[in-house]
């Protein structure tokens, strides 16, 4: 069972409604992605927090629909 890159957008925009989401399948197969999501509201949140955001926006997804997640983040 594959998480859609449309899908995984949408979840971390709907918890991050500043963000610039951009997803890249990595192996083709719906499940390895890479994911940079930078916004503003990231100021002043140190990275794991900034990871702890995005993680929390994948609803438990991650591990499970998801099986990994290269994550970049920032702030613009």
């Amino acid at each position: 069972m594959a998480m859609d890159a449309g899908e995984i957008e949408r979840l971390i925009k709907v918890r991050i409604p500043d963000a610039e989401v951009t997803i890249r399948d990595l192996a083709g197969d719906g499940d390895h992605y890479a994911a940079t999501v930078i916004a503003p509201s990231f100021k002043g949140k140190s990275r794991v927090q900034q990871h702890q955001l995005v993680y929390e926006a994948l609803k438990g997804q991650m591990g499970g629909v998801l099986h990994a997640l290269a994550l970049q983040t920032g702030t613009p």
